[in-house]
Protein backbone atom coordinates (compact mmCIF):
# COMPACT_ATOMS: atom_id res chain seq x y z
CA UNK A 1 0.00 0.00 0.00
CA UNK A 2 1.54 3.72 -1.21
CA UNK A 3 2.05 6.08 2.04
CA UNK A 4 -0.64 8.21 0.60
CA UNK A 5 -3.86 5.46 0.68
CA UNK A 6 -2.30 4.26 3.78
CA UNK A 7 -2.68 7.58 5.62
CA UNK A 8 -6.08 7.83 3.58
CA UNK A 9 -7.21 4.30 5.35
CA UNK A 10 -5.22 5.31 8.87
CA UNK A 11 -7.24 8.93 9.10
CA UNK A 12 -10.63 7.25 7.88
CA UNK A 13 -10.33 4.58 10.41
CA UNK A 14 -9.03 7.21 13.20
CA UNK A 15 -12.45 8.84 12.27
CA UNK A 16 -14.89 6.15 12.35
CA UNK A 17 -12.94 5.29 15.38
CA UNK A 18 -13.55 8.50 16.83
CA UNK A 19 -17.04 8.59 15.38
CA UNK A 20 -17.91 5.81 16.92
CA UNK A 21 -16.59 6.34 20.85
CA UNK A 22 -18.88 9.51 20.67
CA UNK A 23 -21.83 7.32 19.82
CA UNK A 24 -20.92 5.44 22.13
CA UNK A 25 -20.56 7.77 24.89
CA UNK A 26 -23.97 10.03 23.70
CA UNK A 27 -25.75 6.43 24.32
CA UNK A 28 -23.85 6.33 27.73
CA UNK A 29 -24.74 9.81 28.95
CA UNK A 30 -28.17 9.67 27.30
CA UNK A 31 -31.28 9.84 29.91
CA UNK A 32 -33.32 6.91 30.18
CA UNK A 33 -36.27 6.22 28.59
CA UNK A 34 -39.55 5.40 30.97
CA UNK A 35 -42.56 4.01 30.11
CA UNK A 36 -45.20 3.49 32.75
CA UNK A 37 -47.41 1.36 31.73
CA UNK A 38 -51.25 0.49 33.89
CA UNK A 39 -53.34 -1.81 33.85
CA UNK A 40 -56.79 -1.14 35.03
CA UNK A 41 -58.44 -3.63 37.38
CA UNK A 42 -56.05 -6.08 36.85
CA UNK A 43 -55.47 -8.41 39.66
CA UNK A 44 -52.56 -9.99 41.54
CA UNK A 45 -53.64 -13.21 40.17
CA UNK A 46 -54.56 -12.20 36.28
CA UNK A 47 -51.48 -13.60 34.43
CA UNK A 48 -49.70 -16.63 33.94
CA UNK A 49 -46.36 -15.42 35.51
CA UNK A 50 -48.53 -14.84 38.70
CA UNK A 51 -50.16 -18.20 38.86
CA UNK A 52 -53.24 -17.93 36.45
CA UNK A 53 -53.81 -20.85 34.49
CA UNK A 54 -56.72 -19.84 32.40
CA UNK A 55 -55.65 -15.98 31.23
CA UNK A 56 -53.16 -16.74 28.31
CA UNK A 57 -50.50 -13.71 28.57
CA UNK A 58 -47.63 -14.60 26.96
CA UNK A 59 -46.20 -11.38 26.20
CA UNK A 60 -46.01 -10.41 30.25
CA UNK A 61 -44.91 -13.89 31.17
CA UNK A 62 -41.53 -13.35 28.02
CA UNK A 63 -41.53 -9.86 30.00
CA UNK A 64 -40.90 -11.13 33.42
CA UNK A 65 -37.68 -13.58 32.07
CA UNK A 66 -36.31 -10.06 31.50
CA UNK A 67 -37.50 -7.81 34.48
CA UNK A 68 -37.71 -8.37 38.34
CA UNK A 69 -40.95 -9.22 39.37
CA UNK A 70 -42.30 -8.24 42.87
CA UNK A 71 -44.40 -10.43 44.94
CA UNK A 72 -45.91 -7.86 47.83
CA UNK A 73 -46.54 -4.35 45.76
CA UNK A 74 -49.00 -2.63 46.43
CA UNK A 75 -51.82 -0.34 45.46
CA UNK A 76 -54.82 1.63 46.40
CA UNK A 77 -58.29 -0.32 46.38
CA UNK A 78 -59.25 2.03 43.77
CA UNK A 79 -57.97 3.94 40.63
CA UNK A 80 -57.97 6.94 41.29
CA UNK A 81 -56.11 7.24 44.37
CA UNK A 82 -53.11 5.01 43.12
CA UNK A 83 -52.91 7.15 40.06
CA UNK A 84 -52.76 9.93 42.35
CA UNK A 85 -50.19 8.59 44.25
CA UNK A 86 -47.92 7.44 41.34
CA UNK A 87 -47.84 11.44 40.12
CA UNK A 88 -47.32 12.86 43.64
CA UNK A 89 -44.89 10.30 45.62
CA UNK A 90 -47.84 10.76 48.38
CA UNK A 91 -49.69 8.38 50.53
CA UNK A 92 -53.75 8.73 49.64
CA UNK A 93 -54.18 10.45 53.04
CA UNK A 94 -51.81 13.40 52.17
CA UNK A 95 -53.12 14.07 48.61
CA UNK A 96 -56.29 13.84 49.69
CA UNK A 97 -58.02 11.59 46.90
CA UNK A 98 -59.01 8.38 48.57
CA UNK A 99 -61.61 7.44 45.98
CA UNK A 100 -62.42 6.79 42.18
CA UNK A 101 -64.15 9.95 42.18
CA UNK A 102 -61.91 11.93 39.11
CA UNK A 103 -65.10 11.65 37.08
CA UNK A 104 -67.04 14.41 39.39
CA UNK A 105 -66.85 17.84 39.67
CA UNK A 106 -64.53 18.96 41.07
CA UNK A 107 -65.61 20.51 44.81
CA UNK A 108 -65.24 24.61 44.76
CA UNK A 109 -61.78 25.81 46.90
CA UNK A 110 -63.28 26.28 50.23
CA UNK A 111 -65.26 23.07 50.87
CA UNK A 112 -64.87 20.90 53.85
CA UNK A 113 -63.82 17.16 53.06
CA UNK A 114 -64.90 15.90 56.14
CA UNK A 115 -68.72 16.49 57.17
CA UNK A 116 -70.20 18.42 60.09
CA UNK A 117 -72.97 16.10 60.25
CA UNK A 118 -75.18 13.68 58.68
CA UNK A 119 -78.36 12.14 58.71
CA UNK A 120 -79.36 10.34 62.34
CA UNK A 121 -78.77 6.75 60.37
CA UNK A 122 -75.32 7.49 59.35
CA UNK A 123 -73.32 6.29 62.70
CA UNK A 124 -70.25 8.18 61.59
CA UNK A 125 -68.88 11.26 59.71
CA UNK A 126 -66.09 9.99 56.98
CA UNK A 127 -64.13 11.72 54.85
CA UNK A 128 -65.22 12.55 51.25
CA UNK A 129 -62.43 12.45 48.53
CA UNK A 130 -61.33 15.25 46.36
CA UNK A 131 -62.02 14.93 43.02
CA UNK A 132 -59.27 16.44 41.37
CA UNK A 133 -55.55 15.72 41.62
CA UNK A 134 -54.39 19.53 43.44
CA UNK A 135 -52.30 21.64 40.26
CA UNK A 136 -49.64 23.06 43.48
CA UNK A 137 -48.60 19.14 43.07
CA UNK A 138 -44.93 19.07 41.43
CA UNK A 139 -46.16 15.80 39.71
CA UNK A 140 -43.40 13.03 38.26
CA UNK A 141 -44.43 14.10 34.80
CA UNK A 142 -43.11 18.04 35.82
CA UNK A 143 -39.96 16.47 37.47
CA UNK A 144 -38.97 14.81 34.28
CA UNK A 145 -40.53 17.59 31.97
CA UNK A 146 -38.12 20.32 33.60
CA UNK A 147 -35.47 17.42 33.07
CA UNK A 148 -35.58 17.45 29.38
CA UNK A 149 -37.93 14.90 28.42
CA UNK A 150 -40.50 15.02 26.42
CA UNK A 151 -43.68 13.89 28.26
CA UNK A 152 -47.26 11.62 26.71
CA UNK A 153 -50.17 10.73 28.86
CA UNK A 154 -52.43 8.27 26.35
CA UNK A 155 -55.66 6.55 27.95
CA UNK A 156 -57.16 6.55 31.10
CA UNK A 157 -56.38 9.93 33.87
CA UNK A 158 -59.37 9.77 36.28
CA UNK A 159 -57.82 12.38 38.30
CA UNK A 160 -60.18 15.79 37.11
CA UNK A 161 -62.92 16.38 35.28
CA UNK A 162 -62.33 19.98 34.19
CA UNK A 163 -59.35 21.27 31.89
CA UNK A 164 -57.73 23.19 34.52
CA UNK A 165 -56.89 19.09 36.16
CA UNK A 166 -56.60 17.31 32.77
CA UNK A 167 -53.15 15.61 32.37
CA UNK A 168 -51.51 18.64 29.95
CA UNK A 169 -52.02 20.81 33.05
CA UNK A 170 -50.19 18.49 35.04
CA UNK A 171 -46.75 17.96 32.89
CA UNK A 172 -47.61 16.12 29.86
CA UNK A 173 -46.45 17.73 27.16
CA UNK A 174 -48.82 15.17 24.37
CA UNK A 175 -52.24 13.99 25.62
CA UNK A 176 -54.66 11.12 23.85
CA UNK A 177 -57.58 11.19 26.44
CA UNK A 178 -61.13 12.31 27.60
CA UNK A 179 -63.44 13.10 30.55
CA UNK A 180 -65.43 11.89 32.08
CA UNK A 181 -63.01 8.49 32.45
CA UNK A 182 -64.06 6.01 34.91
CA UNK A 183 -63.83 4.08 31.65
CA UNK A 184 -63.29 4.27 28.01
CA UNK A 185 -65.64 6.66 26.06
CA UNK A 186 -66.83 3.39 24.25
CA UNK A 187 -64.47 0.35 23.99
CA UNK A 188 -65.49 0.62 19.98
CA UNK A 189 -64.91 3.21 17.46
CA UNK A 190 -66.66 5.40 16.83
CA UNK A 191 -65.92 6.71 20.54
CA UNK A 192 -68.05 9.94 20.10
CA UNK A 193 -65.51 12.15 22.18
CA UNK A 194 -66.04 15.81 20.97
CA UNK A 195 -63.52 18.42 21.28
CA UNK A 196 -65.13 21.08 22.85
CA UNK A 197 -67.80 21.58 25.44
CA UNK A 198 -69.00 20.48 29.13
CA UNK A 199 -67.79 16.75 30.39
CA UNK A 200 -70.54 14.61 32.21
CA UNK A 201 -72.21 12.20 31.89
CA UNK A 202 -72.25 10.18 28.29
CA UNK A 203 -70.80 13.84 26.87
CA UNK A 204 -66.91 12.99 26.34
CA UNK A 205 -65.20 15.93 25.71
CA UNK A 206 -60.93 15.65 25.00
CA UNK A 207 -58.74 14.76 22.09
CA UNK A 208 -59.70 11.18 21.06
CA UNK A 209 -60.88 10.94 18.03
CA UNK A 210 -62.63 7.95 15.88
CA UNK A 211 -61.00 5.51 14.36
CA UNK A 212 -62.19 3.16 11.66
CA UNK A 213 -65.63 1.33 12.36
CA UNK A 214 -65.35 -1.58 15.36
CA UNK A 215 -61.61 -0.18 15.89
CA UNK A 216 -60.70 -1.66 20.03
CA UNK A 217 -59.77 1.53 22.24
CA UNK A 218 -57.22 -0.97 24.01
CA UNK A 219 -55.40 -1.35 19.94
CA UNK A 220 -55.87 2.65 19.37
CA UNK A 221 -54.13 3.73 22.42
CA UNK A 222 -51.30 1.35 22.18
CA UNK A 223 -51.29 2.67 18.22
CA UNK A 224 -50.60 6.44 19.71
CA UNK A 225 -48.19 5.40 22.30
CA UNK A 226 -45.74 3.93 19.02
CA UNK A 227 -46.29 6.84 17.42
CA UNK A 228 -45.28 8.85 20.82
CA UNK A 229 -41.97 6.56 20.96
CA UNK A 230 -41.32 6.87 17.18
CA UNK A 231 -41.32 10.56 17.05
CA UNK A 232 -39.97 10.88 20.34
CA UNK A 233 -36.81 8.01 19.79
CA UNK A 234 -34.20 10.77 19.20
CA UNK A 235 -34.39 12.33 22.57
CA UNK A 236 -35.31 10.87 26.63
CA UNK A 237 -38.71 10.16 26.98
CA UNK A 238 -41.56 9.70 29.44
CA UNK A 239 -44.60 7.64 28.32
CA UNK A 240 -47.55 7.28 30.98
CA UNK A 241 -49.48 4.28 28.73
CA UNK A 242 -52.29 3.71 30.96
CA UNK A 243 -54.97 1.17 29.18
CA UNK A 244 -58.67 1.78 29.29
CA UNK A 245 -58.44 -2.32 30.09
CA UNK A 246 -59.65 -4.31 31.70
CA UNK A 247 -62.16 -2.16 33.29
CA UNK A 248 -65.62 -2.28 32.96
CA UNK A 249 -68.17 -1.87 30.72
CA UNK A 250 -65.78 -4.46 29.39
CA UNK A 251 -65.89 -4.49 25.76
CA UNK A 252 -64.30 -7.53 24.11
CA UNK A 253 -63.14 -9.05 21.03
CA UNK A 254 -65.65 -11.79 20.23
CA UNK A 255 -63.52 -13.59 18.65
CA UNK A 256 -61.23 -14.35 21.23
CA UNK A 257 -64.03 -14.57 23.87
CA UNK A 258 -65.47 -17.47 21.92
CA UNK A 259 -61.86 -19.14 22.13
CA UNK A 260 -61.78 -18.92 25.71
CA UNK A 261 -65.19 -20.41 26.64
CA UNK A 262 -63.68 -23.44 24.80
CA UNK A 263 -61.58 -23.60 28.06
CA UNK A 264 -61.67 -24.20 31.50
CA UNK A 265 -59.11 -23.24 34.45
CA UNK A 266 -57.53 -26.33 36.06
CA UNK A 267 -57.25 -24.59 39.35
CA UNK A 268 -61.40 -24.32 39.25
CA UNK A 269 -60.95 -21.18 40.02
CA UNK A 270 -61.09 -18.29 37.16
CA UNK A 271 -62.74 -18.96 34.12
CA UNK A 272 -64.22 -15.58 32.80
CA UNK A 273 -63.62 -15.70 29.11
CA UNK A 274 -64.58 -11.99 28.59
CA UNK A 275 -61.77 -10.73 31.09
CA UNK A 276 -59.99 -13.72 29.75
CA UNK A 277 -60.27 -11.68 25.88
CA UNK A 278 -59.47 -8.42 27.27
CA UNK A 279 -56.33 -9.51 28.99
CA UNK A 280 -55.37 -10.78 25.70
CA UNK A 281 -55.57 -7.40 24.24
CA UNK A 282 -53.86 -5.82 26.98
CA UNK A 283 -50.84 -8.52 26.63
CA UNK A 284 -50.73 -7.92 23.09
CA UNK A 285 -50.27 -4.36 23.47
CA UNK A 286 -47.20 -4.68 25.80
CA UNK A 287 -45.28 -6.98 23.19
CA UNK A 288 -46.51 -4.07 20.58
CA UNK A 289 -44.32 -1.54 22.97
CA UNK A 290 -41.48 -3.62 23.50
CA UNK A 291 -41.26 -4.60 19.74
CA UNK A 292 -41.40 -0.94 19.43
CA UNK A 293 -38.48 -0.28 21.44
CA UNK A 294 -36.86 -3.39 19.78
CA UNK A 295 -37.47 -1.84 16.47
CA UNK A 296 -35.82 1.57 17.21
CA UNK A 297 -32.99 0.18 19.47
CA UNK A 298 -34.17 1.63 22.64
CA UNK A 299 -35.13 -1.26 24.97
CA UNK A 300 -31.65 -1.29 26.72
CA UNK A 301 -32.08 2.50 27.18
CA UNK A 302 -35.28 2.20 28.19
CA UNK A 303 -37.05 1.60 31.82
CA UNK A 304 -40.50 -0.10 31.30
CA UNK A 305 -42.77 -0.81 34.31
CA UNK A 306 -45.42 -3.24 34.47
CA UNK A 307 -48.06 -2.30 36.63
CA UNK A 308 -51.57 -2.61 38.08
CA UNK A 309 -53.87 0.66 39.48
CA UNK A 310 -55.55 -2.07 42.40
CA UNK A 311 -56.77 -5.40 42.71
CA UNK A 312 -59.24 -7.48 40.68
CA UNK A 313 -62.82 -6.67 40.40
CA UNK A 314 -64.29 -9.92 42.38
CA UNK A 315 -67.69 -8.59 42.51
CA UNK A 316 -69.61 -7.14 39.40
CA UNK A 317 -72.11 -8.47 36.86
CA UNK A 318 -73.03 -10.81 39.48
CA UNK A 319 -76.47 -11.75 40.68
CA UNK A 320 -75.63 -10.13 44.03
CA UNK A 321 -74.24 -7.05 42.76
CA UNK A 322 -76.02 -4.18 43.94
CA UNK A 323 -75.44 -1.94 40.71
CA UNK A 324 -76.46 -5.51 38.88
CA UNK A 325 -79.48 -5.44 40.67
CA UNK A 326 -80.90 -2.11 38.74
CA UNK A 327 -80.33 -3.09 35.49
CA UNK A 328 -82.88 -4.05 33.45
CA UNK A 329 -82.84 -7.76 31.90
CA UNK A 330 -83.17 -6.93 28.26
CA UNK A 331 -79.85 -4.21 29.00
CA UNK A 332 -77.87 -5.66 26.21
CA UNK A 333 -74.74 -5.22 28.18
CA UNK A 334 -75.78 -7.68 30.77
CA UNK A 335 -77.27 -10.40 28.12
CA UNK A 336 -73.90 -10.15 26.30
CA UNK A 337 -72.32 -10.76 30.27
CA UNK A 338 -74.88 -13.55 30.96
CA UNK A 339 -73.92 -15.03 27.60
CA UNK A 340 -70.51 -15.52 27.82
CA UNK A 341 -69.84 -15.19 31.49
CA UNK A 342 -72.65 -16.17 33.00
CA UNK A 343 -73.22 -15.29 36.61
CA UNK A 344 -69.11 -15.03 37.28
CA UNK A 345 -67.76 -11.91 38.34
CA UNK A 346 -64.98 -10.44 36.13
CA UNK A 347 -62.41 -12.40 38.00
CA UNK A 348 -60.84 -13.98 40.78
CA UNK A 349 -57.78 -13.02 42.93
CA UNK A 350 -57.89 -16.69 45.01
CA UNK A 351 -55.71 -17.49 46.85
CA UNK A 352 -56.14 -13.42 47.91
CA UNK A 353 -59.18 -12.39 49.73
CA UNK A 354 -61.85 -10.46 48.40
CA UNK A 355 -60.63 -7.74 45.71
CA UNK A 356 -61.17 -4.22 44.13
CA UNK A 357 -62.64 -1.72 46.81
CA UNK A 358 -61.19 -3.88 49.97
CA UNK A 359 -57.93 -3.88 52.34
CA UNK A 360 -57.63 -7.33 52.23
CA UNK A 361 -54.75 -8.66 49.82
CA UNK A 362 -57.29 -9.17 47.10
CA UNK A 363 -58.28 -5.65 46.76
CA UNK A 364 -54.26 -4.13 46.97
CA UNK A 365 -51.64 -6.62 46.16
CA UNK A 366 -51.13 -6.02 42.59
CA UNK A 367 -48.78 -7.11 39.84
CA UNK A 368 -45.26 -4.86 39.64
CA UNK A 369 -42.85 -6.03 36.84
CA UNK A 370 -39.78 -3.39 35.86
CA UNK A 371 -37.50 -3.81 33.10
CA UNK A 372 -34.57 -2.29 31.88
CA UNK A 373 -31.66 -4.22 30.45
CA UNK A 374 -27.66 -4.59 31.65
CA UNK A 375 -29.17 -2.68 34.80
CA UNK A 376 -32.30 -4.74 36.38
CA UNK A 377 -31.58 -8.61 36.85
CA UNK A 378 -33.72 -10.70 34.18
CA UNK A 379 -35.49 -12.97 36.15
CA UNK A 380 -35.24 -12.25 38.97
CA UNK A 381 -37.76 -11.60 41.87
CA UNK A 382 -38.10 -9.69 45.28
CA UNK A 383 -40.46 -9.92 48.19
CA UNK A 384 -39.79 -6.41 49.21
CA UNK A 385 -42.55 -4.38 49.93
CA UNK A 386 -43.39 -1.36 47.29
CA UNK A 387 -46.40 0.63 46.65
CA UNK A 388 -47.71 3.67 44.32
CA UNK A 389 -46.12 6.46 46.87
CA UNK A 390 -42.78 4.68 45.89
CA UNK A 391 -43.02 5.06 41.96
CA UNK A 392 -42.12 8.62 42.23
CA UNK A 393 -38.70 8.67 43.92
CA UNK A 394 -37.92 5.15 42.26
CA UNK A 395 -38.50 6.84 38.94
CA UNK A 396 -36.04 9.72 39.47
CA UNK A 397 -33.28 8.02 41.05
CA UNK A 398 -32.95 5.15 38.20
CA UNK A 399 -32.87 8.26 35.83
CA UNK A 400 -30.17 10.39 37.92
CA UNK A 401 -32.96 13.72 38.74
CA UNK A 402 -32.46 15.17 41.76
CA UNK A 403 -35.46 14.90 44.09
CA UNK A 404 -37.14 18.04 44.01
CA UNK A 405 -37.50 20.16 47.18
CA UNK A 406 -40.49 21.77 46.93
CA UNK A 407 -42.49 18.32 46.88
CA UNK A 408 -43.34 16.34 50.01
CA UNK A 409 -42.63 13.00 49.24
CA UNK A 410 -43.54 9.62 50.91
CA UNK A 411 -42.72 7.12 48.79
CA UNK A 412 -39.00 5.67 49.42
CA UNK A 413 -36.70 4.77 46.07
CA UNK A 414 -36.60 0.99 45.42
CA UNK A 415 -33.76 1.89 43.09
CA UNK A 416 -31.36 -0.38 45.28
CA UNK A 417 -33.93 -3.51 45.29
CA UNK A 418 -33.67 -3.39 41.30
CA UNK A 419 -29.98 -3.26 40.91
CA UNK A 420 -29.43 -5.60 43.81
CA UNK A 421 -27.35 -3.02 45.31
CA UNK A 422 -29.05 -2.71 48.58
CA UNK A 423 -32.18 -3.15 50.70
CA UNK A 424 -35.25 -0.40 51.31
CA UNK A 425 -35.67 0.90 54.31
CA UNK A 426 -38.85 1.33 55.93
CA UNK A 427 -40.39 0.60 58.79
CA UNK A 428 -44.31 0.25 57.42
CA UNK A 429 -46.70 0.67 54.46
CA UNK A 430 -50.08 2.00 55.10
CA UNK A 431 -53.19 2.41 53.00
CA UNK A 432 -55.66 4.09 53.74
CA UNK A 433 -59.09 3.27 52.41
CA UNK A 434 -62.17 5.59 54.61
CA UNK A 435 -64.44 4.47 51.57
CA UNK A 436 -66.98 0.98 51.12
CA UNK A 437 -65.64 -0.93 54.23
CA UNK A 438 -63.73 1.83 55.66
CA UNK A 439 -60.99 1.59 56.94
CA UNK A 440 -56.61 1.83 57.31
CA UNK A 441 -54.16 -0.87 57.14
CA UNK A 442 -50.39 -1.40 58.34
CA UNK A 443 -48.52 -3.74 56.57
CA UNK A 444 -45.00 -4.50 58.62
CA UNK A 445 -42.71 -7.76 57.72
CA UNK A 446 -44.56 -10.38 57.60
CA UNK A 447 -48.08 -8.76 59.61
CA UNK A 448 -50.46 -7.01 58.75
CA UNK A 449 -53.54 -4.90 60.67
CA UNK A 450 -56.60 -3.65 59.32
CA UNK A 451 -58.16 -1.00 61.39
CA UNK A 452 -62.09 -0.39 60.60
CA UNK A 453 -63.63 2.81 61.42
CA UNK A 454 -66.81 0.80 62.13
CA UNK A 455 -68.37 -2.38 63.81
CA UNK A 456 -69.41 -4.69 61.13
CA UNK A 457 -70.66 -7.79 63.50
CA UNK A 458 -71.99 -9.39 60.14
CA UNK A 459 -68.56 -9.91 58.42
CA UNK A 460 -65.71 -9.42 60.28
CA UNK A 461 -64.44 -9.77 64.09
CA UNK A 462 -64.57 -6.11 65.70
CA UNK A 463 -63.01 -3.03 64.19
CA UNK A 464 -59.30 -4.65 64.40
CA UNK A 465 -58.04 -7.47 62.21
CA UNK A 466 -54.30 -9.09 62.35
CA UNK A 467 -52.90 -11.76 59.92
CA UNK A 468 -49.83 -13.23 59.22
CA UNK A 469 -49.76 -13.37 55.72
CA UNK A 470 -46.27 -15.49 55.77
CA UNK A 471 -48.38 -18.19 57.31
CA UNK A 472 -51.85 -17.06 56.06
CA UNK A 473 -51.65 -15.10 52.40
CA UNK A 474 -55.85 -15.30 52.20
CA UNK A 475 -56.13 -13.46 55.45
CA UNK A 476 -58.82 -16.01 57.09
CA UNK A 477 -57.62 -16.60 60.47
CA UNK A 478 -57.63 -13.11 62.68
CA UNK A 479 -55.39 -13.11 65.28
CA UNK A 480 -55.88 -9.80 67.10
CA UNK A 481 -57.53 -11.49 70.25
CA UNK A 482 -54.73 -13.80 70.78
CA UNK A 483 -51.55 -11.30 70.29
CA UNK A 484 -53.31 -7.79 71.77
CA UNK A 485 -49.34 -6.32 71.97
CA UNK A 486 -48.63 -6.79 68.24
CA UNK A 487 -52.16 -5.14 67.31
CA UNK A 488 -51.44 -2.38 69.96
CA UNK A 489 -47.69 -2.45 68.11
CA UNK A 490 -49.59 -1.48 64.60
CA UNK A 491 -52.13 0.49 66.11
CA UNK A 492 -49.20 2.78 67.30
CA UNK A 493 -48.15 2.70 63.93
CA UNK A 494 -51.23 3.84 62.29
CA UNK A 495 -51.52 6.58 64.96
CA UNK A 496 -48.49 8.27 63.80
CA UNK A 497 -49.41 7.77 59.85
CA UNK A 498 -52.37 9.92 60.72
CA UNK A 499 -51.04 12.35 62.55
CA UNK A 500 -47.82 12.84 59.94
CA UNK A 501 -49.97 12.54 56.60
CA UNK A 502 -52.97 14.94 58.33
CA UNK A 503 -55.19 12.24 57.53
CA UNK A 504 -59.06 13.54 57.87
CA UNK A 505 -59.91 10.86 60.78
CA UNK A 506 -63.92 9.92 61.00
CA UNK A 507 -65.86 10.97 63.68
CA UNK A 508 -68.82 10.28 65.60
CA UNK A 509 -72.13 11.83 64.01
CA UNK A 510 -73.69 13.72 66.73
CA UNK A 511 -76.71 13.65 64.97
CA UNK A 512 -76.80 9.63 64.78
CA UNK A 513 -80.25 7.91 66.55
CA UNK A 514 -79.64 4.51 66.67
CA UNK A 515 -83.28 3.75 68.48
CA UNK A 516 -85.25 5.82 65.57
CA UNK A 517 -82.77 3.82 62.60
CA UNK A 518 -84.01 0.60 64.67
CA UNK A 519 -87.82 1.85 65.22
CA UNK A 520 -88.10 2.21 61.51
CA UNK A 521 -86.60 -1.35 60.44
Amino acid sequence: MRRRDFLKTLGLWTASTCFSGMSLAAESTRKQNVILFLVDDMGWMDCGVYGSKYYQTPNMDSFAKQAMRFTDAYAQPLCSPTRASILTGQYSARHGITSATGHLRPQPADHGFLPDKAGPNVAMLMPESKNYLEPVQYTLAEALRDAGYRTAHIGKWHLGLTREYRPDKQGFDVTFECAPDPGPPSYFSPYGVQSDGEPKGKSHIGNITDGPVGEYITDRVTDEALKFIESNKDQPFFLNLWHYGVHGPWGHKESYTAEFAKTSDPRGVQGNPIMASMLRSVDESLGRVLAKLDEFKLSDNTIVIFYSDNGGNFHSMTEEDAKTKKRKKDDPQMTDWRKWAGNRPPTNNSPLREGKGRLYEGGVRVPLMVRWPGHIKAGSSSDTVVGCIDMYPTILDLTGIPMPKAQKIDGISFAPVLKQTGRLSRDAYFIWFPHLVPGVSVRKGDWKLIRRFEERADKYEGTRELFNLRDDIGETKNLAGQIPDRVKELDELIDAFIKDTGALYPRPNPEYRPREKNKRS
